[in-house]
């Protein structure tokens, strides 16, 4: 029996997770990608868009409207990666971030760890960030660095810093009708799921983890994962079972991937 057109309507609406952008327009529905959708994920080196599949992962500094549109024409959803808890001395707004803001190194060259208590001074940063996002017409936003809370980062920060930071990430993307992931930060999955349309992970395989991205999968939403030091038929089984996104990558991300 058929509902009525009304009805249907709104629920589908609500199932697309609609949200009003910031300056009062309706953005749409946004996009949600499902548990074991393929993807590729490439920040460095010479973009190939070769690779037959459906997501692209890419830096949101380095590629332009050009390269969005192109790779949209495709057919494929554009994932814009952004750093959202670290600062990196190589971005072009590196001299926006105040000098107080900014903590300890982070392990990678030229990044220091942000203050995310601080969001006065990083929302409009981040919603700048996520502006160009939007306008290059990327489908969503892969913020890193969003566990600052379990790292040793200059700053006392607690779980709950984190949880109401993570949150307004995902705030900033939704007005603006963008789809956002949940980058690692597996103890707070629970508290988050409902938050964000898919996660990306690294090495869950490597550190016994993967079981506890099994939220997303059983909220249908996608789990993109990777690992770098263990061979395929050491997580790809079991990444199958779990209906994750996986493949094995090098850590520089460059183009090269071996999917499960």
């Amino acid at each position: 029996m058929r509902r009525p057109i009304l009805l249907v309507t709104l629920l589908a609406l609500l199932l697309a997770g609609c949200a009003a952008g910031p300056d009062g327009q309706d953005p749409g529905p946004r996009w949600q990608p499902g548990p074991g959708t393929p993807w590729q994920w490439q920040l460095s080196g010479r973009l190939d868009t070769s690779v037959d599949v459906p997501v692209y992962d890419i830096d949101g500094f380095d590629h332009d409207t050009d390269t969005v549109a192109g790779l949209r024409r495709d057919g494929r959803k554009v994932v814009c990666y952004l750093s959202t808890g670290a600062w990196e001395e190589f971005r072009p707004d590196a001299g926006d971030f105040p000098d107080a803001m900014l903590g300890r190194g982070n392990g990678w060259e030229g990044e220091r760890w942000l203050d995310i208590r601080r969001t006065d001074v990083l929302e409009p940063l981040m919603a700048a960030r996520i502006d160009m996002c939007a306008e290059k017409g990327f489908d969503a936003v892969e913020p890193d660095n969003m566990d600052g809370y379990r790292n040793r980062t200059g700053f006392e920060l607690t779980a709950a810093d984190q949880l109401r930071y993570n949150r307004l990430i995902a705030r900033l993307a939704h007005e603006r009708g963008l789809a956002v992931g949940l980058k690692n930060d597996l103890a707070q999955i629970p508290e988050l799921v409902d938050d964000f349309d898919f996660a990306v992970n690294e090495q869950c395989a490597q550190y016994g983890e993967c079981a506890a991205l099994t939220p997303f999968v059983e909220a249908g939403k996608a789990v993109f994962h990777v690992e770098y030091e263990l061979p395929t038929r050491a997580f790809c089984p079991e990444a199958r079972r779990l209906d994750l996104s996986s493949m094995l990558k090098k850590y520089e991300l460059g183009a090269w991937r071996r999917a499960c």
